[in-house]
């Protein structure tokens, strides 16, 4: 272990030195990032969920990550649990998060001695004490037995990779491929695979005269929430740069020495060749979704030849410019891991889908002319994600969006979750949210004409089925759900519980997208349109019950659901991934309204009060996420500045189980990268920020608002574990009167700085 440690420390420092950096004793921002926090399977708690996080190797925003694999992943599962202790694989790979699925996906295994071919049959131990994980590296000692080791490394770019592996002497080495994993043992309410079973088969070819294997895979794992794509396959193309000895095909159990050639359900390759005691066998593999000439292609542009350190150092130096757009000052190591790792995950999704100019679109089975991203987990990142990228990725913001506006175009609806064909994951359409805000904060770039006709769409026109079917979460494709229920939305002014499910929240978020659609108007002169859907915005009050004191399920008839408000409402009860407390405060859009409807300030403060205190806040999943900002709002915004203390410091770890709850795609991490700047975006589309309070003495950020290059400041003084409170607000010198900030005093200020002391400012409200 520690000559292997002495190499890797010689190899960074040569690669340091090699393109013009200071050695591995002084640390830039991307070496802090820890690619092993949120990958345990466990929760914080018993019955949490764990990060689902990856230990990817590739540039920001890869089309592919490239990871050691542990497990035979599925929706449920991820393909890398920390808990795990066996690698069946380095895999190249395109699931996005635990409960989405992975497609057009292949792996290799190295071996040696008996043949074994089945992911669990060829699994070697490992431990973590031999593994390094950066966002740029990977490695890992494989126990191969009879004292025996293999060390599998990666390297990666965004679409292709180099695989490493240090073999020992051995007469029978060999590389396993598997194109296809089709394994029935998997299947559960939420995994079908006997219907991809009958319809589908990978390919895979073994060239001997160019020392290459190529293949394609079909494979969806989610393809059951989504249309048909008889168009869809993952390609590949895999070349080995010592020449092949044997070489042979399987698939399932079956085994053919000798063929070049193989189609079937869980299948793959295999290619013999003896190996010297340390002797360095390389892979450089490629994916595409165009075609096996595409993934050649992708190969070429992003490996050139097989410099492994040289691909090292790139991809290093590609996520160092990312990460150094915000410099983190006066903080402890742990905290700058925690703090990079959060803004490493904020820069993976949603991912590539164009290979230089042309995509293959998961919306009309078709190839296309441009550039594209998929893997849009919008009900979650709306929330954060997205205004956050409009600072530290700016470039991407409106390419997202043509994305977005593209999948509209070829689909005839904006997405809510494509992995990479729309799924209907989650509920409403959040994408209304992404593209108004971006509008409204000054994003251009694309095009606006159509992107109105899409929100417009969203808010106006229902789903084909709308009056006769429920819309229950992962239902088998049906058509495109949208916002189920809108027929009644628009009509009597709520989604009815019994007609369509998860009603109450339904009603909340519909609300809430609707707000979003109405700036959107207003911007751009549609005043009919404004004042329409803006009234809709407000159709949350419609299911506020007096009696009990919360939103909950209201009949077609007009009557509430009776229920003992002791007892907590569930996903049969009109409610998405929580309760009558998760969503109470859920009207983000109109939060003056909601403190209103529960009787003014006190009683709305009183009821935030008892939301916190009785810990019916969880900060694990989504829909609170604005919860903590919310006493600024009704003139207690010491309270905010107290939760932002606690929730940035007890939910986030530089350890494994470091994310209390599950990343999805970038939101719990941007929620942190808010929380320490100091505020944070509360109400889509508004352009107003709530202010938190910032947790860090000094923060830095370089962004770019249309053309011109900015930079901001972000001071805390006296900041200390006692004077966590906000005394002064000022940037540029002049004061901040209450605890709100525009999108338009952020980009025209170069220093906000921050009072803080040890008792709370009353005062400032």
């Amino acid at each position: 272990m520690k000559k292997e440690l002495l190499l890797v420390v010689l190899l960074t420092n040569i690669v340091a030195i090699s393109i013009g950096q200071k050695p591995m004793n002084y640390k830039q921002e991307v070496d802090y990032v820890n690619t092993i926090i949120g990958t345990p399977y466990e929760g914080f708690e018993k019955g949490l969920e764990g990060g689902g996080t990856l230990p990817a190797v590739g540039r920001p925003y890869a089309m592919t990550n490239f990871l050691p694999q542990t497990g035979e992943n599925k929706m449920g599962l991820t393909s890398y649990i920390y808990e795990d202790k066996n690698i069946m694989g380095f895999l190249a790979s395109h699931q996005p998060t635990v409960w989405m699925g992975d497609y057009g996906y292949v792996s290799v295994m190295p071996q040696i001695g008996e043949l074994k071919l089945l992911p669990k049959d060829r699994a070697l131990n490992f431990s973590h004490q031999d593994e390094i994980t950066k966002p740029f590296y990977y490695s890992v000692i494989l126990d191969a037995g009879n004292q025996q080791n293999i060390k599998g490394e990666i390297a990666a770019a965004s679409r292709a990779a180099i695989f490493q592996f240090t073999f020992p002497a051995s007469e029978k080495a060999r590389i396993i491929i598997q194109g296809i994993n089709l394994n029935p043992a998997l299947k559960d309410p939420s995994n079908d695979y006997d219907t991809r079973i009958k319809k589908i088969k990978g390919y895979i070819k073994i060239d001997t005269l160019h020392n290459e294997i190529t293949g394609y895979n079909p494979d969806r794992v989610s393809a059951q929430l989504g249309p048909d794509l008889p168009n869809f396959k993952g390609y590949f193309v895999i070349q080995c740069d010592k020449k092949i000895a044997s070489f042979g095909t399987w698939d399932n159990s079956s085994i053919s020495p000798a063929a070049t050639e193989q189609y079937g359900t869980r299948m793959g390759a295999y290619i013999n060749f003896k190996t010297k005691a340390g002797e360095k066998v390389k892979l450089r593999i490629a994916t595409s979704f165009l075609s096996v000439a595409q993934a050649k292609i992708n190969l070429e542009k992003e490996v050139q030849g097989w410099d492994f350190e040289k691909l090292v150092a790139s991809t290093r130096a590609e996520w160092q410019n990312n990460l150094s757009r915000i410099k983190a000052e006066g903080i402890t190591e742990d905290q700058k891991a925690i703090f990079y790792t959060a803004l490493f995950h904020t820069m993976q999704f949603p991912r590539e889908f164009s290979e230089y100019g042309k995509y293959y679109s998961a919306f009309d089975d078709q190839i296309h002319t441009g550039n594209s991203y998929t893997d849009f987990s919008l009900w979650d990142t709306y929330r954060s994600l997205h205004p956050l990228l409009i600072f530290t990725q700016p470039d991407r913001v409106s390419s997202m969006i043509t994305a977005m506006l593209q999948m509209y175009k070829e689909g005839g609806r904006l997405p809510m979750w494509p992995n990479p064909a729309e799924t209907n994951i989650m509920i409403s359409t959040h994408a209304d949210a992404v593209i108004a805000d971006a509008y409204i904060k000054g994003v251009r770039g694309f095009d606006t004409k159509l992107s109105y006709e899409a929100l417009l769409k969203d808010a106006m026109v229902p789903p084909v089925n709308d009056t006769i079917m429920p819309y229950g979460d992962r239902n088998p494709w049906t058509g495109y759900e949208a916002r189920a229920g809108l027929t009644a939305f628009n009509s009597i002014g709520y989604v009815p519980f019994g007609k369509t499910t998860e009603s109450v929240s339904r009603t909340i978020e519909y609300s809430s997208d609707n707000y979003s659609v109405a700036q959107m108007a207003k911007s751009l002169g549609k005043t009919a349109d404004y004042k329409k859907i803006l009234a809709w915005s407000k159709n949350y009050k419609n299911l506020y019950d007096e009696k009990s004191g919360f939103l909950i399920p209201k009949n077609a008839d007009g009557s509430f659901l009776h229920f003992n408000p002791k007892d907590k409402l569930g996903r049969q009860d009109g409610f998405t991934e929580g309760d009558q407390w998760t969503y109470l405060f859920g009207a983000m859009q109109d939060i003056p309204g909601m403190i209103e409807m529960m009787g003014g300030n006190e009683k709305f403060a009183s009821k935030l009060d008892e939301n916190f205190n009785d810990n019916h806040y969880h900060h694990d999943n989504e829909p609170g996420h604005h919860y903590t900002y919310l006493y600024d709002y009704c003139g207690q915004p010491w309270k905010t500045q107290e939760l932002i203390r606690k929730h940035t410091t007890i939910n986030f770890r530089n350890q494994p189980l470091g994310i209390n709850g599950n990343e999805d795609c970038g939101q719990m991490a941007s929620w942190y990268i808010f929380g320490v700047m100091g505020f944070y975006p509360v109400t889509p589309a508004s352009g107003i920020y709530a202010i938190g309070a910032p947790q860090f003495p000094k923060l830095t950020l370089q962004y770019k608002a249309g053309n011109q290059a900015k930079q901001l400041v972000i001071i805390a003084n006296h900041i200390s574990e006692e004077n966590k409170y906000i005394q002064t607000v000022r940037l540029d010198g002049k004061i901040i009167e209450h605890p709100f900030i525009s999108h338009g005093q952020i980009i025209n200020g170069k220093k906000l700085v921050f009072e803080m002391g040890p008792l709370p400012n009353k005062e400032w409200k």
